[in-house]
């Protein structure tokens, strides 16, 4: 799928090989906000970083200096505030260092990352758990790891215990290949997984630099929206989360076509099945050839039906249930508190569930209109070959937007997405939402967050995230309506193609 570059702004002055002391500055905070995620990991065990049971010799290794409470949630809120920063002005700086350096250095940070233990939330204990269940001969989509308390893997797991699995199967494939690896240890098997996580951040890197190949600054920009994008290295090369796994599919989904695209689109909506919204973005672009469009639909379709078929009865149980949760920090928790208060527990459910989806097509029809897809499509000859990403990356925006549970590191997908369509705009309202959305979920571990900054939760989670992500959607509608309506009086010819 080709590339088209016209949406990058124009209007900016001239770039320059010799950096400012803003660019300077740009890239500093983005190298410190780097340095600060892997000097988390090195400390070791904390309020940042779970303890990992199993022989110290084996990977991931680190200092174990123990730091306290308050300085690893210090650490993690300055990697998070100076990398929003520095990728903000990054983004928009006119220096041009070589984009074949900020790819070594992202890959280099991301393979150093998998010998560090994980940080930033305690996830990769249940992929253990989850994996450890399988090779155990039971069904983590029917059996929680509380049900074996003493099993060493299992039994390790600090959150979310009591809970089946809500991710798909490939991804219960990779962590069951981690369990058969890592056996008893946890530390072993959160190793494994680890590999498998920076291979899959790395080869997306490679993908995003070849696919923008010929145009330097479009890989300049890649690199920066996500290999050494600060706040994806914290949420995904550190964090480890098996996002990183459904973006790498998606990603290459898009890099390539006919039935390859859909095996791959397959194999991501079996790592987890929201990644499945991306598929509208090919669906989009092949909507006018029929038979090309039936390919990489009916391959996709098969590969989904087969890997949730071989997971068994219960694969959708969890995220079934999911699909009802309001988690804190998102603007829909205040709405969930005020029903509660006129209609009693539970009554919020539907009525959230169906707001967010009409907010999402809201949101969605606004961002296509302002992209000039939706006003290109009606006329012959102008609409580019490379919508796909566009199309994807506006539906994956929305959605992010719209979701009644959300969680910082879902945000990776969109950001790989944007580096795909080079979209300044959406930008700039992602760098603001996952910065916002970070700083409400220090610390990772609930329980070892101090008495004295309770208010983290009760009062940045609960309240002024929520509301601060309310005023981003406001915003982010506000200006997809005015660019919609500045498309619309250019001639279709003329409209800006991401």
């Amino acid at each position: 799928m080709t590339r088209d570059a016209s949406v990058v702004d124009e209007r900016r002055s001239p770039a320059g090989d010799t950096p400012r002391g803003l660019d300077v500055a740009a890239f500093g905070a983005v190298g410190l906000s780097v340095a600060t995620t892997v000097l988390i990991g090195l400390l070791g065990p904390s309020a940042m970083v779970p303890r990992l049971p199993g022989p110290s010799w084996q990977p991931p290794y680190s200092l174990e200096a123990h730091p306290g409470a308050h300085l690893a949630i210090a650490l993690g809120a300055v990697a998070i505030v100076l990398g929003g920063l520095g990728l903000a002005a990054a983004l928009r700086s006119r220096w041009r260092p070589d984009p074949r350096r900020l790819l070594y250095a992202g890959c280099a940070v991301a393979g150093l990352l998998a010998f560090l233990p994980p940080s930033g939330s305690a996830d990769h204990l249940n992929y253990a758990a989850y994996g450890r269940l399988v090779t155990l001969g039971q069904d983590p989509y029917a059996i929680t790891p509380a049900t074996l308390p003493g099993d060493p893997v299992t039994g390790a797991v600090e959150e979310w215990a009591g809970v089946t699995s809500v991710y798909g199967p490939v991804a219960t494939a990779v962590q069951a290949l981690a369990s058969f690896v890592g056996g008893d240890s946890v530390r072993l098997t959160v190793f494994a997984m680890a590999v498998v996580n920076a291979a899959a951040f790395i080869g997306t890197a490679l993908l995003l630099h070849r696919f923008a190949r010929g145009n330097a600054d479009l890989q300049r920009r890649a690199a920066l929206l996500w290999t050494v994008n600060p706040l994806m290295i914290y949420h995904l090369a550190a964090g480890m989360h098996v996002d990183t796994l459904a973006i790498a599919c998606m990603v290459a989904a898009l890099t390539v076509r006919g039935a390859a695209s859909g095996l791959l689109l397959g194999v991501g909506i079996g790592v987890k099945l929201n990644a499945g919204l991306v598929a509208l973005g090919p669906a989009w672009e092949l909507r006018r050839s029929p038979g090309r469009l039936a390919v990489v639909a009916g391959t996709a379709t098969a590969t989904v039906v087969a890997v949730y078929a071989v997971a068994g009865p219960h694969v959708l149980d969890q995220v079934s249930a999911a699909s009802r949760k309001v988690s804190l920090a998102t603007p829909w928790q205040l709405v969930k508190v005020g029903l509660q208060s006129l209609f009693g527990p539970g009554a919020y459910s539907a009525w959230i569930q169906i707001g967010s989806l009409l907010l999402m097509a809201c949101l969605a029809w606004l961002v296509l209109r302002a992209s000039g897809v939706l006003r290109a499509s009606g006329v012959p000859g102008a609409q580019p070959a490379g919508t796909a990403p566009a199309v994807a990356a506006a539906m994956v925006v929305a959605w992010l937007f719209a979701a009644p549970y959300a969680l910082p590191w879902y945000d990776g997908l969109a950001f790989a997405l944007l580096a795909l369509a080079s979209w300044p705009a959406l930008e700039a309202f992602m760098v603001a939402r996952v910065v916002v959305l970070s700083l409400g979920y220090l610390p990772a571990r609930e329980a070892l967050r101090p008495d004295d900054l309770l208010w983290t939760k009760t009062l940045l989670r609960e309240t002024v995230v929520p509301w601060t992500l309310l005023a981003l959607t406001v915003a982010l509608a506000w200006w997809a309506a005015r660019a919609g309506r500045r498309a619309r009086r250019r001639p279709a010819s003329a409209a800006p193609r991401p």
